[in-house]
C-alpha cells in the first residue's frame, strides 16, 4: 500500500489541496483578509496562487503526518519562514506568519483532520491519514501511467 511518504510532495499537495476546496470548501476557506495578507515578514508581497490557503493547508497536514509527533504554532512558524532581504544588510532568517498557521490549524480541526493535543500542539485524526493516503494512491496511480515502469512498486 502506498502513503502519503512515497509520492512526490508536490503532486500530492496539489491534490489534496483540490480535495480539501471541493470537499471541505465549506471549512476549509480562506477568510477575508487571506488575499491582501503576507505569509511573513520576510515576504514582499502576497502569494500570487488564488488558492495558496488550500496549499498552504495540504502542505500543513503532509507535515503533520510525516512528524508523527504534535506540532506546535511556532514550528510551523519556523517551518514557513524564511530570509528577509534587508537591503545591502546581511540577510536574517524571519519566522512565517503565526495567524495563517492558527487559522489553517483551527479549519482542520473544525473539518475533523487534525486534533489538539493540550500543551504540545496538533496532530492528525485517523480521517485526515486517511485522506492523504487515498490522496497518495490515486497520485501514485496517475504517475504510474506517466511512468509504466513505477508498476513493479504498486
Amino acid at each position: 500500500m502506498v502513503n502519503a511518504l512515497e509520492v512526490p510532495a508536490d503532486k500530492l499537495i496539489k491534490a489534496v489541496a483540490e480535495k480539501l476546496k471541493k470537499e471541505y470548501g465549506d471549512t476549509v476557506k480562506p477568510p477575508a483578509w487571506a488575499f491582501y495578507a503576507k505569509t511573513g515578514v520576510h515576504k514582499e508581497k502576497p502569494p500570487e496562487d488564488p488558492d495558496w490557503w488550500y496549499v498552504r493547508a495540504a502542505s500543513i497536514l503532509r507535515k503533520l503526518y510525516k512528524s508523527g509527533e504534535p506540532i506546535g504554532i511556532e514550528s510551523f512558524r519556523t517551518i514557513y519562514g524564511g530570509r528577509q532581504n534587508r537591503g545591502s544588510a546581511p540577510e536574517h532568517f524571519r519566522k512565517g506568519s503565526g495567524s495563517v498557521a492558527r487559522k489553517i490549524l483551527q479549519q482542520l480541526e473544525k473539518a475533523g483532520l487534525v486534533v489538539k493535543v493540550p500543551r504540545k500542539g496538533r496532530t492528525l485524526t485517523a480521517a485526515g491519514r486517511s485522506l492523504l493516503d487515498k490522496t497518495a494512491k490515486e497520485v501514485f496511480q496517475e504517475t504510474v501511467k506517466e511512468v509504466p515502469s513505477l508498476k513493479r512498486y504498486e
